[in-house]
């Protein structure tokens, strides 16, 4: 299926995102434009403070732009209540963090089903998709583990297993790989390709890493707020 066949589910036009004012006002992000469609892989990259993060935030409804317009699956989360905008996030949004952001006294099958629970997900469904998740994600027989008892691969795996078992929209990484050694940080870039593959996940990341930027369908290079028409340089991926 060719992109324009496929559905836009995340279009900014003209966003930006301002902090402070006068002469300590600093834009963030400087009116960007940008389509995400059903089942892209795209990556984020750029030097730190080139507003990767906070393009992210401002897609996943965490923070809110100064100027411009966010769609989301076509509805505006700009004109959102709070109540509105917190429960897009939680049916049409999984986040994976680059700490992992588990809750240490939650066991990993509990952390993974938080999501379906707060969309009132029967206890019995909720347990067979979490399960039929982590066999999914290589985490088959860890369930009853807490977060302490796991690997960084292995709660990262978990925070994905969590990302995707409501069956979200769109998945936005911050910095997935940025806490794991080599061996893991790989295995993370073949499962999170394999589902963007067998089963059109919708992936968005924010990375300095290079082998992810190597993987991604979609490559973006940030710098100074905006996205470089140019691309990425070629010293970053030689």
């Amino acid at each position: 299926m060719s992109e324009t066949e496929r559905p836009v589910i995340v279009e900014l036009k003209e966003v930006s995102r301002e902090y402070g004012s006068g002469d300590l006002l600093v834009k963030a992000l400087d009116d960007v434009s940008l389509k995400i469609h059903a089942g892209d892989f795209t990556a984020m990259a750029g030097p730190s403070g080139s507003g990767k993060s906070t393009l992210l935030n401002l897609v996943g409804g965490l923070d809110v732009p100064t100027h411009g317009t966010i769609l989301l699956d076509g509805v505006e989360i700009g004109k959102l209540s709070r109540a509105e905008l917190a429960q897009l996030r939680r049916d049409r949004i999984g986040f994976v963090f680059q700490n992992f952001s588990l809750i240490p006294v939650m066991t990993a099958m509990e952390n993974a089903e938080y999501v379906l629970m707060l969309q009132g997900v029967p206890h019995s469904q909720r347990r067979e998709r979490v399960r039929q998740t982590f066999e999914e994600v290589g985490l088959s027989g860890l369930e009853t583990r807490f977060p302490g008892q796991l690997s960084g691969g292995q709660q990262q795996r978990v925070a994905i297993a969590r990302a995707i078992v409501a069956n979200p929209k769109l998945v936005l990484a911050d910095e997935p790989t940025a806490n794991l050694d080599s061996k893991a940080s790989l295995g993370l870039l073949d499962l999170m390709a394999r589902l963007n593959e067998e089963h059109g996940i919708t992936f968005v990341f924010a990375t300095h890493d290079t082998r992810l930027m190597r993987r991604a369908k979609i490559l973006l290079w940030l710098n100074d707020g905006q996205i470089d028409p140019e691309g990425v340089p070629h010293e970053v991926l030689a």
